[in-house]
C-alpha cells in the first residue's frame, strides 16, 4: 500500500499514525509486523512521542542545529542537509500488530519527517501476517 504525504513546509513532522492504522484495519488483518517505509533520500520516518506536539518541534531544533541548511556542502543540488537528517532519523519503521491495532506505547505515534519540501511524498505500508 502506498500513502501520498502532502508537506506543508522545508521541515516537519507529521503524525501518520492514524493513516497507517487505518491500513491495518482495512486490510483485516489480526496479528504480525507492519513496515512503514520511506522512499525518498531526503525526508524519513520515526517513532516518538505524540501527546505533545513540542516534542517534534524539538526535534526539529536540535536537527536544525546539528544540520544547519549554511555550510560548505558539495552535493550541488543544494540538499545536504536534508539527505543527512534522513540518514540520522533513518527510511524504515517496524511495528508489531495485536488483535489488528498496532503495538505502540501510550505516548507513542509515527510520524513522516519532511526535509526538503514542501512537497508531496510516499509512505509504502507493508503488512506481514503471523
Amino acid at each position: 500500500m502506498r500513502l501520498s504525504i502532502k508537506t506543508h513546509s522545508q521541515t516537519e513532522m507529521i503524525d501518520v499514525t492514524a493513516l497507517v492504522q487505518q491500513q491495518v484495519t482495512d486490510s483485516d488483518m489480526t496479528d504480525g509486523l507492519c513496515m512503514a517505509f520511506v522512499p525518498h533520500t531526503t525526508a524519513a520516518v520515526t517513532i516518538n512521542e505524540s501527546a505533545d506536539p513540542d516534542v517534534s518541534r524539538d526535534i526539529l531544533m536540535v536537527l536544525n542545529k546539528i544540520v544547519p541548511w549554511k555550510e560548505a556542502y558539495r552535493h550541488m543540488e543544494g540538499n545536504s542537509p536534508a539527505h543527512l537528517k534522513t540518514t540520522i532519523i533513518g527510511s524504515s519503521e517496524t511495528i508489531a500488530v495485536e488483535r489488528g491495532r498496532l503495538v505502540l506505547g501510550t505516548w507513542q505515534g509515527i510520524f513522516f519527517c519532511e526535509f526538503d519540501g514542501p512537497r508531496t511524498r510516499k509512505l509504502d505500508i507493508r503488512l506481514i501476517r503471523a
